[in-house]
């Protein structure tokens, strides 16, 4: 391969060409944190779309806060199967319907009933942040991912 076949399909590294953007990102993240969410819970949703999205730096990164933060490896290790075990709580599934629908978007989604079953365990408030979460841990993946 040639200096400038290599050139041409290196990463775009963010951090140098458009240096506002990582800390503008930061600064969002810090703002969605402090709404009423269990950390142990944006942990899951965390880990959870980044599997989804296929980040591996992510998932890496994700797994180990959870572990730092007290989440048990029996749970993290069965995350990808939530919905089939009774690992997680009912507001921590409806938490991770709503990641999966906002991560993996398909017409036929219902939002309304997963709107619904969000709200009999959380305040609007509350799944706005979830909401914002789910939509930033997107975003960081995307980023990540474009780097592969």
């Amino acid at each position: 391969m040639t200096a400038t076949a290599t050139a041409n399909t290196a990463p775009v590294r963010l951090d140098l060409v458009v240096p506002d953007v990582i800390p503008a990102l930061i600064k969002v993240r810090e703002a969605v944190g402090g709404h009423g969410l269990d950390i142990k819970l944006h942990h899951l949703v965390h880990l959870r779309a980044s599997q989804i999205n296929g980040c591996a730096f992510c998932v890496k990164m994700h797994t180990r806060e959870a572990r730092q933060d007290g989440e048990t490896s029996d749970r993290l290790d069965r995350l990808v199967v939530w919905a089939h075990v009774s690992d997680f709580s009912e507001a921590e599934k409806a938490a991770l319907a709503w990641t999966e629908a906002l991560t993996v978007l398909n017409p036929q989604t219902d939002y309304a009933s997963l709107r619904g079953r969000l709200r009999a365990s959380f305040t609007d408030k509350q799944i706005g942040a979830l909401t914002a979460t789910v939509g930033m841990i997107n975003l960081w993946n995307r980023l990540q991912v474009s780097a592969h």
